[in-house]
This record gives C-alpha cells, sequence and structure tokens, in this order.
C-alpha cells in the first residue's frame, strides 16, 4: 500500500543521539516552505503520521511548498508509557527527550529549511502534549503551535504525586503559568497557538480547556477550537482537523 504520493519528495535520515544514547530516526516530505515538526500519539514511531494518512491529508500544500514536514519518533514507550520506571525516571527520560528536539533535531530542520525560520509543531493525543511541551519551552525556536485532542498536564496519573524540575519544567500546566520576559513576549506577540479537540467518544475537551484558561490567566492569545460531539478521539478526525488549520487558517 502506498501511504504517499511516489512523487512527494520524501527523505528518511537519522542518527545516533548523544542526548539519548540511541538510534533516532527522522523522516521529512517536501521541499520548501514553513518547517512542521510532527509528533506521533503515543508509543508510535516516526512514521506512523504517514501510515494513518496524515501526511496524505496535507499532501497538496506540501507539493505547493506551503510547508515542508518532519515527523520524529516517540520515546514514549522508554520513558512515560513504561510501568516499570519510576516517575522521576520518566520525567529524566523526558528531559532528554526535549533536548535532543532542541539541541538536534532543530538545528537538523534549520540546516535543510533555513536558519530564518521559527518552526511550526502539531501532534495529536500524546503528541499533541509533546508540540505543546516544546513549543512553550522554547518559544525562541518554534512560532506555530497546533495541538488537536491533547492533554497538557501530567499530574497526577503520570507523575504519581512526584515533582522535581525535569516534571516541572516538561509539563506545561506548571511551566507556562511562570513564563515571563522574552519567552512570554514571544509567545503574547509572536506566535499561532490552536488547540483543537472534539467533544466525542474518547475525548478528553477539559484538557485542552485547561490549558486554555492557564493562557488566558497569562494573558496569551490563542484559540481554543472545540469542535462537536460527533468528533471522537481517533485519526479521521485529526486529518481533517490539520488540513483545515493549515490550508485555511495559518496564512502560510
Amino acid at each position: 500500500m502506498q501511504y504517499v504520493d511516489p512523487n512527494l519528495p520524501r527523505d528518511i535520515f537519522g542518527w545516533y543521539s548523544p542526548s539519548l544514547g540511541m538510534d533516532m530516526p527522522i523522516v521529512s516530505y517536501g521541499y520548501a516552505g514553513h518547517p512542521l515538526l510532527l509528533y506521533p500519539t503515543a508509543a508510535a514511531d516516526f512514521l506512523e503520521n504517514e501510515r494513518f494518512f496524515l501526511i496524505k491529508a496535507i499532501e497538496k500544500y506540501i507539493f505547493e511548498g506551503r510547508v515542508r514536514v518532519y515527523s520524529v519518533e516517540s520515546i514514549n514507550r522508554h520513558a512515560w508509557m513504561d510501568e516499570t520506571l519510576h516517575p522521576l525516571e520518566k520525567a529524566r527520560r523526558q528531559r532528554l527527550y526535549s533536548k535532543y528536539i532542541e539541541d538536534e533535531v532543530v538545528p537538523h530542520i534549520k540546516r535543510v529549511s533555513g536558519e530564518h525560520w521559527r518552526i511550526a509543531t502539531s501532534g495529536a493525543s500524546f503528541g499533541a502534549f509533546h508540540a505543546a511541551n516544546q513549543f512553550f519551552r522554547r518559544p525562541d525556536l518554534f512560532d506555530t503551535l497546533i495541538a488537536m485532542s491533547g492533554f497538557y498536564d501530567l499530574e497526577p496519573g503520570y507523575t504519581e504525586g512526584h515533582m522535581n524540575d525535569d516534571v516541572y519544567f516538561n509539563n506545561p500546566v506548571s511551566f507556562v503559568s511562570n513564563l515571563g520576559g522574552d519567552a512570554l513576549d514571544l509567545v503574547r506577540n509572536h506566535s499561532q497557538i490552536h488547540i483543537i479537540t472534539g467533544r466525542g467518544a474518547y475525548e478528553a475537551p477539559h484538557r485542552s480547556e485547561q490549558l486554555s484558561n492557564v493562557l488566558r490567566q497569562k494573558g496569551i492569545d490563542h484559540n481554543l477550537d472545540m469542535w462537536g460531539f460527533d468528533v471522537n478521539h481517533d485519526w479521521p478526525w485529526w486529518r481533517v482537523m490539520l488540513d483545515h488549520y493549515i490550508g485555511e487558517r495559518l496564512g502560510w
């Protein structure tokens, strides 16, 4: 089965990550346009978004040179979803993953797409958590967030009541409340934030509302987009959401 047009520029790359101590692949789609870093869901791999036709949903914009997509591997199976680990070890591994994105993936994207870009980021479900975490941690590197059907607070379920810097600085609901200085200015005045959720089966719209409340209290303009009760937590809707935002809402 072909998941993308065979004529779509597609490049699989990767390297041994010194941050993580493991090989980490990445795939890119396109040749020009605004760079978009795309996370997989849950414990999935870097090709999940292709296999579930999320790339196909935005293929026309890739061909038009409006967006160039980079899809990365998740390490959730080695961190938050590994039940043999203590929560603080999971958080330590999350910190290393954030370091990998900031110190390794972003420089790679800038080498390929150009140094002048700040990068957009997106994902669905657990991928939305990672996208939001990265966006708010480093708004100097990221300018657009498209978070679909996500959650943004690891407490109390994943952290089991534990807290340290690794948890705090990788938990958007925690650290965004205390953003200040240049980071806050970038988020307030030079970024786009889109938090999208359905209200159907297996969705958790209160999670999106929770992040929206934090942003509102900080005076951060954002778009909380609540879709209908027929919109469930599944790929067909995420394909519609990403197509809608890249095609009509972002102005690229």
